[in-house]
């Protein structure tokens, strides 16, 4: 049997009204189309595991998320090109309701031949990452070393994360707003939070 996790019962609880059923409709698929799936959270959402990540799940304010952990390896390739046009994380769009779902029988096809992809241990091919460089201002560099517990957190960050808050700070149009978001970033840094902690339940 499935194992149910109230880590999970607890961040639907947490979600928006209009989330609610689109994640419990999510859910209920994932646990009929693989009856030994478990769930757990990872970074911050539900995730399904069945000999490895299947699939996860996500709300945001405005809408939620559906992705498979292997997509690239699904014979549907159009869940690749739905991820790649979009700009909400997940293969199946911005769902802002349960209409917005594709069909629960090819909902249920899809979890099972990821889960299917786990049973058999396909392996994903990792891309040969390129050394991505950030220019980090001097500012920034010196604001973060009058904060111990920012630049411990600014450190250890991903590429991206880190891009988020430089991005955020070198945009600003005037230099009081620059300050201003200087020091909101060094204050969310100190307390451990990404740039977009605010859309993250």
């Amino acid at each position: 049997m499935g194992k149910q996790d109230k880590r999970v019962d607890a961040y639907i609880d947490k979600s928006a009204d209009f989330a609610k059923p689109v994640l419990e409709h999510l859910r209920k698929l994932v646990h009929t189309a693989c009856p030994d799936v478990k769930e757990t959270i990872k970074w911050g959402f539900p995730h399904f595991d069945y000999k490895g990540i299947i699939c996860s799940m996500a709300s945001f304010k405005q809408h939620c998320a559906f992705g498979f952990w292997k997509a690239a390896l699904m014979t549907d390739k159009s869940l690749l090109k739905m991820a790649a046009s979009e700009t909400a994380m997940g293969h199946l769009g911005k769902i802002h309701s349960v209409k917005d779902l594709p069909p629960d029988n090819l909902l249920t096809r899809y979890i099972k031949e990821a889960a299917k992809l786990n049973e058999i241990g396909a392996k994903l091919v990792k891309p040969k990452t390129v050394q991505k460089k950030l220019t980090i201002p001097a500012y920034f560099t010196k604001a973060l070393k009058a904060n111990p517990s920012a630049q411990s957190t600014f450190a250890r960050f991903s590429y991206s994360n880190k891009k988020d808050y430089i991005e955020w700070i070198t945009e600003a149009k005037t230099e009081a707003t620059r300050n201003k978001r200087l020091a909101t970033s060094v204050k969310w840094l100190a307390e451990g939070k990404v740039r977009n902690w605010k859309y993250m339940k």
